[in-house]
């Protein structure tokens, strides 16, 4: 069940309370019988990794992820180190 804060317009209570998907929102403080509100924070969400762009999905003719392969520069060396 998700939790829920509610913050008091009338005597500033604020509090978390459990509630279900189908329950209904609080509208009377428990401390003074003022107005309820409901109080938004920021999700604790972060997308990582590709596929997050709106470009990372599409193909296109410049696809950057169609490039040839850069030549390794190891292989020559390797090469000079044996002889």
């Amino acid at each position: 069940m998700p939790t829920y804060a509610y913050r008091c317009a009338a005597c500033g209570h604020a509090f978390d309370i459990h509630q279900s998907f189908t329950d209904d929102a609080l509208t009377v403080c428990p401390e003074c019988g003022g107005d309820l509100r409901k109080q938004y924070g920021s999700v604790g969400v972060t997308f990582k990794g590709s596929g997050f762009y709106r470009t990372d999905s599409r193909g296109s003719s410049k696809s950057s992820t169609t490039s040839k392969p850069a030549k390794s520069s190891s292989s020559s060396s390797s090469k000079a180190a044996s002889a």
